[in-house]
Formats: structure tokens, sequence, C-alpha cells
């Protein structure tokens, strides 16, 4: 059996991999991939200690988690292709205004 410590450091790792993407990526998407990892990297957080907890509002918690995140995946890819349609850039910094 796996020690949670493992799964929490893995989780750690993951988090702190996302971090990085977010800041110093420049691109939208690998932005928003950067937050969905930062989110998995949660929910295994979640599921660890539900686990070690013999409790299933974790795992519960984590499905809310899953369904909104591919909810903000969904918007998010949607304005995401309107900026590159409009601005003809997926660059963060030219994407500085939301009017036209």
């Amino acid at each position: 059996m796996v020690p949670v410590t493992w799964y929490i450091v893995l989780s750690a790792i993951l988090f702190g991999l996302g971090v990085v993407g977010f800041v110093f990526k420049r691109n939208i998407i690998t932005i928003f991939m950067s937050i969905e990892l930062m989110l998995n990297a949660v929910n295994l957080a979640f599921v660890a200690f539900s686990r070690m907890h013999g409790d299933l509002s974790g795992q519960l918690f984590v499905f809310f988690v899953i369904v909104v995140a591919a909810a903000e995946a969904a918007v998010g890819l949607a304005i995401v292709i309107l900026i590159a349609r409009n601005r003809e850039s997926l660059n963060v910094e030219r994407v500085d205004l939301l009017k036209l």
C-alpha cells in the first residue's frame, strides 16, 4: 500500500508545476492547461485524504470540481477562440483590453 505522503508530495509537485506554467507562460492555452493541472493536483490531494480517512465526501467534492473544471474549460476555450479570431494572437500581453 502506498503511503498518503507520497500522494501529497506528488500533488504538491503537480501544483507547483501548474503555478510555474501559469506565472511564466504567455500563451493563453498554456495558462488554461496550467490551471487544469493545479485543479487536478488538488483533486489528487482530496482523494488521498478521503481514502486515508475512509470518508467519501472528499471524492464527492472531487466530482464537483471536475464538473466545474469541464464547464470552465468549455467556456474558456470559447473565449480563447473568439480572442484568437479578433486579435490574431494568443499572447496574453496583446490581449489586455476586452473591447474590440
